[in-house]
């Protein structure tokens, strides 16, 4: 075999050298095209993917709150308020010419005792709806709000009052208890304070 001569040598070296330059050059002249993310793979989805995704998760919220309020519709909201029927102990409990104020926080009742009987009195001022004050000293029910004044029998005679307070039902458990009914009302003014129930003879 011939070996090449040094002067060869030296005559191909320009050619590899051309040759390479010429390849940096076309790199150059046309870059490599980008990759798009659906092929990179390191993403979790595509921007299409995301929207559509997005799409369904709205709409299916939207079915689900109101399937919500559609089985909250077939139960209405219900309030249950305390029974206006309640016992207020013995008749003895209640002597003679008294007025007693043991109810009026708990029930807003007043319960009084005269020769006639025993009656409960609804604790609401006829003017704007205040609660009265049983002044013991002064023997009536004075107003707080506007000064209006009613007798023990809940008559009104001073202030802005129109009209006397009402009284309410009172009759006998059958375990002999005092048994209230703030439900049933008797009004003065209309002549029902001598109805059963507006005072209990014992």
């Amino acid at each position: 075999m011939s070996e090449e001569t040094p002067q060869e040598k030296e005559q191909s070296k320009p050619k590899v050298e051309a040759k390479s330059e010429e390849r940096t050059k076309a790199e150059k002249l046309s870059p490599k095209r980008p990759v798009k993310v659906e092929e990179q793979g390191s993403l979790w989805m595509s921007r299409r993917n995301f929207f559509s995704r997005a799409g369904w998760v709205a709409f299916f919220s939207f079915v689900f709150s109101f399937l919500i309020g559609s089985l909250r519709f077939m139960f209405p909201r219900v309030l249950f308020e305390p029974s206006p029927i309640f016992k207020a102990g013995f008749p003895d409990d209640y002597p003679m010419g008294s007025v007693s104020t043991k109810w009026v926080k708990e029930q807003r009742v007043w319960i009084a005792r005269s020769v006639e009987g025993i009656y409960a009195i609804h604790a609401q001022c006829t003017h704007l709806g205040c609660t009265p004050r049983w002044l013991e000293a002064e023997n009536k029910f004075k107003c707080p709000c506007h000064g209006s004044g009613f007798t023990r029998e809940g008559v009104n005679f001073e202030g802005p009052a129109p009209r006397p307070l009402e009284r309410v039902q009172v009759t006998l458990a059958e375990d002999g208890q005092l048994l209230i009914n703030k439900s049933i009302r008797f009004l003065e003014e209309k002549g029902e304070w001598g109805k059963p129930g507006s005072i209990l003879n014992v």
